[in-house]
Parts: structure tokens; sequence; C-alpha cells
């Protein structure tokens, strides 16, 4: 009850314009959520500055991506560069860096501060739903199909951050890792329930999990073809990793870890001691994960040539919602 109110109580700040809110220079398209985490907002990132790539309109004009930078030990306004670190920077935006190397990414805490200091066209917000002092041109909130707001409950008791409500403020709502054949009838079942505005725009993605990458180079990919995998996790929910994995791999031991855990010594032997339980087995993690692993300086041989992440990407459910979401990106 006390969050719920301290949650109506700013939110009617912003509303009644006793706090104020800035717009930036630049098109700015927010991607976030009301939820604590698990929604599969970097795949969306990445979704998102690939369709800006092939644009009509910005695929030639230079596009920035600004994160918080959640758990990173620098402060300030920071350009996130292929060999930064996981702790400068954060692993999510360093994980945009190293995969779009045309694209300026960027971490301030500061979101408005963050926006005049980069110079881009078109600037992606990672996870700013709840900075209601930059108001975005776009605002885009993505929803769990497995954990839908209507069953969930406002923190500590439930993952919701944000009041239910807010989702009706957003111009985009994206239902995230749906099942691939999901039903037109389901998908308008799920829109009812959601209860938006006409003029909101509703979508349905789902995850595609990619062939294994290595963590580390001298990584030997013979062990992929393990019938056994030890699974290494630190997200808000490896369920759909466990479940896809499980149709491949005997899972044999589960090290799981709190969302943007930073690993450690300890972390290190754990891995160690499940590998000579089942010498045989591959290590698989996120690609998430591995941007943190690669601090680690203490990881032996032993582990680097069997550590290994399972590169995932959204897409859309059908071609239809594909079309007009570009469509709405150009127009912004």
């Amino acid at each position: 009850m006390i969050y719920g109110l301290w949650l109506r109580l700013r939110h009617l700040a912003y509303n009644k314009g006793w706090k104020k809110s800035f717009k930036a220079d630049v098109p700015t398209v927010c991607v976030g959520n009301i939820t604590t985490g698990g929604t599969g907002k970097t795949p969306h990132v990445e979704m998102l500055l690939h369709y800006l790539r092939v644009s009509d309109k910005w695929g030639y004009r230079p596009v920035a991506v600004l994160s918080r930078g959640y758990k990173r030990k620098s402060r300030g306004f920071q350009i996130v560069k292929p060999d930064s670190s996981a702790s400068f920077c954060g692993d999510e935006p360093l994980q945009i860096a190293r995969k779009f190397h045309g694209v300026t990414v960027a971490v301030d805490k500061d979101r408005v501060e963050g926006c005049r200091k980069l110079d881009a066209d078109i600037i992606v917000l990672d996870d700013a739903f709840q900075y209601r002092r930059l108001c975005p041109s776009l605002s885009i909130v993505l929803v769990d199909y497995w954990r839908p707001i209507w069953e969930d409950r406002l923190l500590p008791w439930g993952r919701l951050r944000d009041l239910p409500s807010r989702i009706l403020k957003a111009d985009v709502v994206i239902v995230t890792k749906c099942p691939p054949e999901l039903d037109s009838w389901s998908r308008q079942e799920f829109g009812r329930k959601l209860g938006l505005r006409p003029e909101q725009k509703l979508f349905f993605t789902c995850i595609r999990y990619l062939p294994p990458e290595p963590v580390f180079p001298e990584a030997d990919a013979r062990y992929t073809y393990s019938n056994k995998t030890i699974l290494v996790s630190g997200i808000a929910n490896d369920a759909p990793l466990r479940s896809y994995l499980s149709d491949t791999y005997k899972i044999v031991k589960r090290l799981s870890y709190p969302d943007h855990h930073r690993f450690g010594k300890a972390d290190i032997r754990a891995m160690a001691s499940a590998v000579k339980a089942a010498p045989t087995a591959c290590l698989i993690t996120t690609e998430k994960d591995a941007q943190r692993l690669r601090e680690v300086k203490v990881v032996p041989d032993s582990l680097r040539q069997r550590l290994f992440y399972l590169p995932i990407e959204a897409a859309f459910v059908s071609e239809d919602d594909e079309k007009a979401f570009v469509e709405i990106l150009d127009k912004v």
C-alpha cells in the first residue's frame, strides 16, 4: 500500500506539472516495462536497432542508445565501446555496443542530460518508461506473455515496479515470449484483458535461440555436441532457456544467480566442481552473462574450453505485425 501510494503521488506530480518533464531535441524511442525484469528489453532494443538500420528514413542517419547502465561502477555520462568492461558500463549496454558497431551506445543516470550530450538523429532509450523527467517521442512497453500484469502484484508481493494502469500511457505495447504459433483468437483475448485504448498499438513477439557462441576464444566447439550441459544463468527468468535446452541436452546441473550477478571466484569454483562431476558436459550461459564472465580473471582453461552462450533475438509472430511496426518507426 505504501509503495502504491508513493507511485500515485509521483505520477500525479508529473501529470499536474508540479515536477517538470522535458523533451529531447531529437526523436526518442523508449523501450521499457512495468515489471522488475524478464520481459526481454535487450533483445527488443536490438530488434529496434535492426529495423532502424534498414529503415528508409533512419537507415543512413546516426542512431544512439542511451541506458542507465545498471550496476556499473562508473559515474555520469560515459560512451560505451566494444572493449569496455561490464563493470564500467553494465552488461546490457556492453552487449549492444559489441553487436552494433555503427551505433553510439552511452550510459547516464540523467537521461535528459545524456540526450543533450549525444550526437544522433534518433535515440533509443533503454528501460526509461519510469523516467518521467524525459518525454519520449514513442513509448514502447513490454509485457511477458507468461506473466501478464493482471495476474501480478506490486512490489514486494509481486514483480510490478509500476502501477498496472501505467500501461495505458504507452504508444505501443508488445507482448513478448509468445509461442511462435500463437493464433489470432489468443492474441485478441490477451489484448482484451489488457484493456488498451483504441489508439494504442498491440504487437506480439517470440524469442528465437541462435547456435551457441564461445564465451572465450579458446573454446572447443566439440563440447556443444555433448548430450549433457551445465546451465549458468544470472537473469531474471531462465525458465524459457531451460525449456529450450531440454530439447537437446540433459541439464545435469543448474547454477542460478540473481539478475546482473557479478561473477567471482566462488562462482568459478562452483562451475569447476560441476564440470568435475560431469566431465563431458558443456557449460552454457546467456549472452548477457557472457559479458560479465569475460571479466573474471581466474577462469581456468578447463572452463574456458567449454563455456558457450546462446544468443537470442526477438521476432514478430506475424509478418503483418512486423510491417505495421516498421511503419510506426518511420513516422517517429
